[in-house]
């Protein structure tokens, strides 16, 4: 009997194995906007949908990490669904306050720049397999406004 049971295990772990999966990018981090309380970071995630129906996104899971601590992480829950047969584009925000920023001025340097490393897990429902995580992780560096930039109104116009 364990034989058997063993041998159908082996046999479901092929057929999934061999089951297309969607695949995904991430793109560079860069600056979307800052107002006077904090950076608006932001990266674009583009997924392929192999399927010829709508795939749902459970979650979109982030860290953003630099000089070897996490300055920012959440989640975004059910973003959507990937579009059929086609790619899907997801953007993942990422708030930093300005008091997180200067304690990574040490960082910064000459050239006016952090490195960071982006991890980002995208969790989606696959029929028959279940939930799939694509784990995406993207490296740089992100150059920051100048302080006459940050005198000046915020980057998207706004005042908080």
């Amino acid at each position: 009997m364990a034989s058997l049971f063993d041998k159908a295990k082996e046999f479901v772990a092929e057929k999934i194995a061999g089951v297309p999966k969607p695949e995904a990018s991430l793109a560079a981090v860069s600056i979307k906007s800052f107002s006077r309380n904090s950076f608006l970071f932001h990266s674009d995630v583009a997924v392929q949908n192999p399927y010829s129906r709508p795939i749902p996104i459970c979650e979109v899971s982030f860290s953003l990490k630099s000089a070897g601590r996490e300055i920012a992480s959440g989640r975004i829950p059910d973003p959507g669904s990937l579009a059929a047969n086609g790619e899907t584009k997801l953007e993942v925000p990422v708030k930093v306050p300005y008091d997180f920023m200067i304690s990574l001025l040490k960082d910064v340097g000459r050239d006016w720049d952090i490195d960071y490393q982006l991890d980002v897990g995208l969790i989606v429902d696959l029929p028959i397999v279940g939930d799939l995580t694509i784990p995406l992780s993207a490296k740089g560096e992100i150059k920051l406004p100048t302080v006459s930039d940050l005198f000046k109104r915020g980057g998207d116009g706004s005042d908080d």
